[in-house]
């Protein structure tokens, strides 16, 4: 009777999960992708769906086609709630799943730092549905705005707050600057879109904190350009319907906003807190399972911890960050460490990161680039980021429609995606003559 063969459990369809489940292509195992969506979403370019540039199809691909010709492997739409270490099994929503090797990539998700309450006034950004809340609320204050007769309140609504100001909080407030400077210039009757405030929050001492400060400086110089704010040393100490309160040096302030977006942190899927309940593994403030230096948890090495879900130091000791590059290099180098296994060869003892830089785009031809030695912005920078986005995408198909996505929008400043429905029986106030921000001017 012919030995069952391998069975290798991968949970998540991000970055490291199908980076891992590729490299294992041709290996004499069987290969079982586990995603509660059944698609692959490049996230990098999430804010651009978020503000209208680009269309949800556009950063996403399906993963049964990403690997309808890799024979080894299976994909299966599903939820995992538990697993059974002792048992060898991935308990899902509505079964259970058998493993010989189980690899977590199971990535992220928003982290508001004990105050979840603040979800429902200030959305992340981290999946394909957070993206339609984002974009619905951007593009509805402009409506709102335009039929309100207030004063304030109009105000209110043409003030948009970004919490955070990595390179997803810098390239959220660039693009909404960009959209109410350039995109809806004329558009409106009522009100003068380009006059909206846009204001970058951040508790550090400066934006891109994790750059070296030049970057910072000209990131903040391009940010200036497009009509955004900045404010930092200011710690976010309430978020609610109407805005936010910040915690300065030199006291409190309130941010008058109806539209909030918050950027300021991410922690570890729930899955991590169970995994380390059933091994006894630790995690880091962020909710990240605290990982061996081959990435499996210390005393079960048949179970791999990749991606965003793994608190993995790099050189100076600091995990490292939840990029795409740390994900996809982790995931190739578990499927090594398996086939190494399966081959009698001894598996490599440590994961070693190739740091290639960072990058963050915040604007129409205005970019920050940190690579090795190199720091650099500008129209250059821009060029770069453009070229090695397009090349991450998984698909070719949608490598060439965002390239003319990106070409059209250059020249024309429009953004395709911005459609809105009025919904449910949300009454927007009536304008009359004399009371709108144009009247005469």
């Amino acid at each position: 009777m012919p030995q069952p063969l391998h069975h290798v459990v991968i949970i998540g369809g991000g970055f490291g999960g199908l980076a891992a489940a590729r490299a294992l292509r041709d290996a004499p195992i069987r290969v079982t992708l586990v995603d509660k969506r059944n698609f692959h979403l490049f996230q990098p370019l999430l804010y651009q769906v978020a503000t209208g540039l680009l269309c949800p199809s556009e950063v996403t691909s399906p993963l049964r086609h990403v690997l309808k010709n890799q024979e080894n492997a299976a994909v299966l739409l599903g939820e995992a709630t538990d697993i059974d270490v002792e048992e060898k099994k991935v308990i899902l929503a509505d079964g259970e799943l058998g493993y010989d090797t189980l690899v977590m990539a199971a990535g992220m998700v928003n982290h508001y730092h004990g105050h979840e309450e603040w979800e429902q006034w200030a959305p992340g950004l981290k999946t394909i549905e957070d993206t339609g809340r984002i974009r619905q609320r951007i593009f509805s204050a402009f409506e709102i705005a335009e039929r309100e007769p207030d004063p304030a309140l109009r105000r209110e609504w043409l003030t948009f707050v970004v919490i955070g100001s990595g390179a997803t909080g810098i390239e959220l407030s660039g693009m909404i600057g960009e959209i109410a400077k350039n995109t809806l210039r004329g558009e409106f009757r009522s009100i003068f879109p380009e006059e909206s405030r846009v204001l970058l929050v951040d508790a550090a001492e400066r934006i891109l904190p994790s750059y070296p400060s030049g970057l910072s400086m000209l990131a903040e110089k391009s940010l200036t350009a497009l009509g955004v704010e900045t404010a930092t040393s200011a710690r976010v100490v309430e978020v609610n319907e109407r805005g936010v309160v910040l915690e300065k040096p030199e006291g409190r302030s309130v941010i008058r906003a109806r539209t909030v977006v918050w950027a300021s942190g991410v922690a570890g899927s729930p899955l991590g807190g169970i995994i380390a309940g059933k091994t006894g593994t630790v995690l880091d403030r962020a909710g990240r399972v605290a990982v061996a230096p081959d990435l499996t948890i210390p005393g079960h090495p048949e179970i791999f911890v990749i991606g965003d879900l793994a608190s993995c130091p790099g050189k100076d000791g600091s995990p490292l960050p939840g990029l795409a590059p740390v994900a996809t290099q982790q995931g190739r180098f578990a499927a090594k460490s398996i086939r190494s296994r399966l081959e009698g060869r001894p598996a490599p003892s440590r994961f070693r990161y190739f740091d290639k830089g960072t990058m963050a785009v915040i604007g129409r031809g205005a970019a920050v680039a940190d690579i090795g030695r190199w720091h650099f912005g500008g129209r250059f920078a821009w060029f770069l980021w453009l070229f090695i986005h397009l090349l991450l995408l998984i698909q070719f198909q949608n490598r060439l429609i965002v390239l003319i996505r990106w070409a059209f929008q250059y020249f024309s400043y429009n953004r395709g995606a911005r459609n809105l429905m009025l919904r449910g029986t949300l009454k927007l106030p009536i304008t009359r003559p004399g009371e709108n921000a144009r009247d005469g001017q």
